[in-house]
């Protein structure tokens, strides 16, 4: 069988291996730092999910259907070897349970990253952001810094618009979005979703929350337990959403402890 076409960097040679999946709009390489700070003793995949990055675009991003692309690619890439661990961020986390709901023989150890198996309450943020890239005038950039002064009125923050510019591509015909823009826009309501799955995953399970997030709540725990019946919650203290660029070391730590169990 022919491989899904998904694009992932591989870092690191020994150790188990750990899959990485990202959030909306970003990318596998976003988790380099972290994925060279395991070395030696973890090796590291990061992924660019469909619609993401380097890797092929879909007709939906229905959860249930980009988690089957990716197990489907990792039985195929890593035929005959042991499970992995997967870490997910955000929409990469939902993805990473769906994946170990479904396909709990590809996943040994499971990390989720603020995030919870319920709908999103920040897709009105997002519907921003996404909205602002959508508006960019991409035939009249020059250079990459056009865009970035574009944005600047309506994203203020200037790392914000860096990692949301990392998707912008110069081609020989111009400018263009190398993660699949409109869908992503369309689909916002299913990206901020949760399907519904009767299954449980019963490997351990390290749930990550951002102490100065919100996308982590009490009323989620229940629906997450009865999915995750081994799960362990930590919160990660002055973390936001983004915690592993916010608060790496805690990240880092929190990992090895529960990874190298």
């Amino acid at each position: 069988m022919t491989a899904p076409t998904i694009h992932a960097t591989e870092i690191g040679t020994e150790g188990p291996r750990v899959v990485f999946l990202h959030g909306l709009f970003g990318q596998g390489r976003n988790f380099t730092q972290a994925a060279k700070a395991l070395v030696p003793d973890l090796r590291s995949v990061l992924v660019d999910l469909p619609n993401h990055g380097r890797s092929a675009w879909t007709e939906t991003t229905d959860y249930e259907v980009v988690a089957d692309v990716v197990a489907e690619w990792l039985r195929t890439t890593y035929d005959g070897e042991p499970a992995s661990h997967v870490v997910g961020h955000s929409m990469g986390g939902k993805v990473a349970m769906v994946l170990a709901l479904r396909h709990p023989d590809l996943v040994d150890r499971l990390v989720v990253s603020d995030i919870s198996p319920a709908r999103s309450e920040g897709a009105g943020e997002f519907e921003h952001l996404l909205d602002s890239l959508a508006r960019l005038d991409l035939p009249a950039l020059e250079l990459r810094s056009d865009a970035d002064e574009q944005l600047a009125p309506h994203i203020s923050n200037a790392a914000v618009r860096g990692f949301l510019l990392q998707n912008l591509r110069s081609t020989d015909d111009g400018f263009a979005w190398q993660a699949n823009l409109d869908l992503l826009r369309s689909e916002l309501a299913v990206i901020g979703g949760w399907p519904e799955i009767e299954a449980t995953f019963d490997h351990p399970v390290l749930w990550l929350a951002g102490e100065k997030s919100d996308y982590v709540r009490p009323e989620h725990e229940e629906t997450m337990r009865s999915l995750f019946p081994r799960t362990r919650l930590a919160t990660i203290k002055g973390a936001g959403h983004w915690i592993h660029s916010e608060q790496p070391d805690a990240f880092l730590s929190a990992l090895r402890v529960f990874l190298l169990a």
